[in-house]
């Protein structure tokens, strides 16, 4: 919940410049507020930014009260949306029940959906790490289609806290997510604390197919190191 319209714009101008000689296999997506979408569409028109948006509802219309449904945001050029961010489970009563439901109303409608997946302090210290992955996957992945789909391991523990999980271990359990696929080449990504000065390291590892950014998406030459990371 970052940056007003003109914030978002603004944003824009100074991260642009710094993708002009960005590597063609490299997607760059921009999940941004609902408020925002209409004018970063209209911007990035021709661009090679994808947009995305932070959530979506399973019905297409209703009596669903602040929610956004995915025709609204396919109308406006939104390519992708993410589903079950650690943040919507944690605050707002996101179960992997109504995470299925989002999955498959935006795959529907033609939009990629960005699945998060991860596991609490306490589940990691318990030795629960895989067991609530696994769940997770089961659930949320019924009746999904597995060829229009972006899974991002997120471990909840390392979300804005400073604390990254060690590049090696994220792409241990990125592995392990992969292994439960029917379709291996779904894109997989890391978000946890991923900033300019570890993304190297994280994108060296050979699960990993790309970087779910918070915090560090908010200024354009830090994002801009991220984008046009080194191998």
């Amino acid at each position: 919940m970052y940056k007003t319209q003109a914030e978002a714009l603004e944003f824009l101008q100074g991260f642009i410049p710094h993708i002009n000689d960005t590597a063609d296999d490299r997607e760059v997506v921009l999940c941004v507020p609902f408020t925002a979408l209409v004018s970063m569409s209209q911007y990035l028109h021709g661009s090679v930014i994808r947009l995305g948006a932070q959530n979506v509802h399973w019905e297409a219309a209703g009596a669903y009260t602040g929610e956004i449904s995915a025709p609204m945001l396919t109308e406006i050029g939104v390519r992708y949306v993410i589903v079950g961010h650690s943040e919507r489970r944690q605050y707002f009563g996101e179960t992997d029940e109504t995470v299925n439901l989002r999955l498959k109303a935006a795959q529907a409608a033609g939009l990629t959906p960005i699945l998060c997946v991860g596991e609490t302090k306490q589940q990691r210290d318990s030795g629960e790490t895989e067991t609530v992955i696994l769940r997770q996957l089961e659930k949320d992945l019924t009746a999904v289609d597995q060829a229009n789909l972006v899974i991002a391991y997120e471990p909840i523990w390392a979300i804005g806290t400073g604390d990254t999980c060690e590049a090696v271990e994220a792409n241990r359990v990125i592995g392990l997510i992969r292994a439960q696929l029917t379709n291996s080449a779904v894109p997989i990504q890391y978000g946890g604390s991923v900033k300019p000065d570890n993304i190297d390291e994280i994108m060296q590892q050979p699960e990993i197919d790309g970087a779910l950014v918070g915090g560090a998406s908010l200024q354009p030459d830090s994002f801009a190191r991220i984008v046009n990371f080194s191998k």
